[in-house]
This record gives structure tokens, sequence and C-alpha cells, in this order.
């Protein structure tokens, strides 16, 4: 018997084309009406051969498969609790930052409203000079 593969049908696929070919050659040479030959039986045999096992791997299939045992794990031993850890003393709150460098958002925007005026009347030149 041939390797084993994972599906029939390709075989089954490849005896349907050698039996077509077989039965033509037969009506070319011999006619329509005349008896099939030796090969075509075998042909035909085979391919039933073939369809059948390829019915028993699909109700092998359908069946039930064994599963693997569950492991289990062996439980850990307790874990000892730790000793209490001594208190800590409270640090002193540290000094609040001084906001001497902030500005607010109005601010921004006042100095650079200024700026832009200035920037205006420099580039401009007086009709004295």
């Amino acid at each position: 018997m041939p390797i084993r593969t994972a599906s029939l049908n390709k075989e089954i696929h490849k005896n349907g084309a050698r039996l077509h070919l077989a039965m033509m050659a037969r009506m070319h040479s011999q006619g329509a009406d005349s008896a099939a030959s030796d090969e075509e039986q075998a042909l035909l045999e085979e391919r039933q051969h073939l369809k059948e096992a390829k019915a028993q791997r699909a109700a092998q299939a359908q069946q039930p498969k064994p599963k693997a045992a569950r492991l289990t794990k062996e439980p850990k031993p307790p874990k000892e609790p730790k000793a209490p850890k001594a208190a800590k003393e409270a640090k002193e709150p540290k000094a609040a930052k001084s906001a001497k460098g902030h500005i607010s958002r109005a601010e921004k925007h006042a100095k650079k409203a200024e700026a832009l005026e200035a920037a205006k009347r420099a580039s401009k030149k007086s009709a004295k000079t």
C-alpha cells in the first residue's frame, strides 16, 4: 500500500483521472458498447478501496481521542512569616517652593503684546528723519 497521506482526496482524484483515461482509450479503440477492460476493473476496485478507507478514517476521526492525564502540582510548604520591621522616624516637611520665577498666563500674553508693539514702533521710521 502507498505511504499514508493525511487525506485520500488526492489519491482518489489521481485514480479518477487514470480511470477516465482508460475508459476513453477503450471507447476510442473498441467503442462505447464493449465491456470494461481489466485495467478499468482494477482502477474501479482501487477507487472503491480508497473511498472505503476515506470513510473509515472519517469515522475514526469522529471517535473520542484519549486525553493526557492532568498534571497536579505538589503544594509548596508555607512560607515563614518575616519579622516586623522597626518603625522609621518621621521626616521633616520640606520648605515650599517659592513662586518668584512663575509668571501667569495673562502676564505672559501681556508681555508678548508689549514686545510686539515695541517692535512695530521701532520698525516705523519717523517722517522727520
